[in-house]
């Protein structure tokens, strides 16, 4: 079954950085059909759980197939990493202007791989500021951070 539009809202955190660390996503298609994981890992970093949340997110809808996909992501690590500065990075080698390795390269790559093959929007939206769907992951990072501390 594919979808006309899947909605997708991810988040991510650390109990120091690095540290225990959590990521979540929320995704609905359609008004149809809801979705939402978790999960942690022990020893990371924040902009890695919000990077995870997102690849997770995107395999995810993946496997449900759709005509557009609508990304919010309250960091904009993520969100100006994979609309913008990527195009850099890969042209300099995976290096920043400051010619330093990228951070989180492998991540970068498996994101890159998947939003390159669906039809991605991104969307930054405020952290904390009420918009249910950032609120729920906010509330399933921490679940998920508590899990392992």
């Amino acid at each position: 079954m594919s979808y006309q539009a899947i909605t997708i809202y991810t988040d991510g955190g650390c109990l120091g950085n690095p540290g225990p660390g959590g990521w979540a996503y929320v995704l609905s298609a359609d008004g149809v059909f809801s979705k939402e994981s978790s999960g942690s890992e022990h020893d990371t970093t924040n902009n890695r759980m919000e990077l995870t949340a997102v690849i997770e997110a995107l395999k995810a809808a993946q496997e449900l197939g759709s005509v557009r996909i609508d990304l919010y992501t309250d960091s904009q690590y993520v969100k100006n990493g994979i609309t913008s500065w990527i195009h850099k990075w890969k042209a300099n080698g995976w290096r920043t202007a400051a010619k330093d390795p990228v951070k989180n390269k492998e991540y970068w790559l498996a994101l890159d791989a998947l939003a390159s093959s669906l039809p991605v929007n991104w969307h930054w939206v405020k952290g904390h500021a009420g918009i249910e769907g950032n609120e729920r992951c906010d509330l399933l990072v921490k679940a998920a951070m508590e899990s392992i501390r």
